[in-house]
């Protein structure tokens, strides 16, 4: 995610990251040179060229792309701050669960459980990342599990939920013994399977994308306007028509690329969720829950890019 305080005006034209204009410039450059093709084949001859001197078809289109671009940005935008909550409830949720466990360092026979608990929670926040961004380092993650934890969760089908059953165990065991009554027991096991809904609520945005169709058919219509309008401008512009359609292409084909960023909020590109840096936030928190000292800073943005 791009982190930086609003630029000043000179600035907004020189700004390349977080920008979606590396991933469009081929298709700018393709109108613009489509463009000046079409203007000088216009001139070097006259009625070759098609040219549209009516405009008003142009312009429905335009209309008509920019409302269906509009709301699938809009729904775009709904999968990205969706997930920015579901996120959010994870980190109150290990919150709780410090708090919540606060009283087994006293109960008698309970030595340690509440380390194991909030190992295991740091290590869910950590597989989550893996599970979410497939190809990103385990190491945060198996820094909190033992050496046959560590070959059990790589065999795992589902790294996050391994992980879960070893909390839910944990709890389990506690009950078992009876060091923790049967309230106490329901309000943790809330907790973990509050966790579990987290996870859920992120595998089906992260499996479940925007109807293909309905991205697809956005997609042709925006090459074949934007590859289409300098005919209809070209009577009209003249040699303005290169840049009045690379205006409109860029407009048109940066909506179209920052609605598949915003689509998927847990991958790579900048305009995503920083949820690594969030997932290290959730440990320097459990760690400090536990006592710990010296803990590192919290994520700060590099180069205006958390991730």
């Amino acid at each position: 995610m791009i982190v930086r305080p609003r630029p000043p005006l000179w600035q907004l034209f020189f700004i390349v990251k977080g920008s979606i204009v590396v991933r469009i410039l081929p298709q700018i450059c393709a109108v613009f040179l489509l463009s000046m093709l079409v203007v000088a084949g216009h001139h070097a001859f006259p009625g070759w060229v098609p040219a549209f001197n009516n405009g008003t078809p142009f312009a429905l289109l335009g209309i008509a792309l920019s409302i269906f671009l509009g709301f699938r940005n809009n729904a775009c935008y709904d999968r990205w701050w969706e997930a920015r909550k579901i996120w959010g409830k994870l980190v109150y949720t290990t919150r709780n669960l410090a708090r919540q466990t606060m009283f087994l360092d006293v109960v008698p026979g309970a030595e340690g459980a509440r380390a194991r608990l909030l190992h295991y929670s740091i290590g869910f926040s950590q597989a989550m990342v893996v599970h979410l961004r497939p190809g990103n380092s385990t190491a945060k993650r198996d820094k909190w599990l033992s050496a046959d934890e560590r070959a059990a969760v790589a065999a795992s089908r589902n790294g996050p939920d391994f992980i879960l059953r070893k909390l839910g165990g944990v709890l389990a065991g506690l009950r078992a013994k009876g060091d923790i009554q049967p309230i106490d027991f329901q309000t943790l096991d809330n907790s973990v399977s509050a966790l579990a809904e987290i996870q859920a609520a992120c595998e089906r945005l992260r499996f479940t994308p925007v109807p293909f169709g309905y991205t697809l058919l956005l997609h042709r219509t925006a090459y074949l306007f934007c590859f289409f309008i300098p005919f209809g401008f070209a009577d009209m512009l003249g040699w303005g028509t290169p840049f009045a359609t690379t205006l409109v292409a860029y407009t048109f084909f940066g909506l179209d690329a920052l609605g598949d960023e915003l689509e998927e909020p847990f991958g790579v590109l900048p305009n995503v969720l920083p949820i690594e840096a969030i997932a290290d936030t959730i440990e320097i928190n459990l760690r400090e829950a536990l006592g710990e000292v010296n803990l590192p800073d919290l994520p700060r943005p590099v180069d205006y890019l958390l991730m």
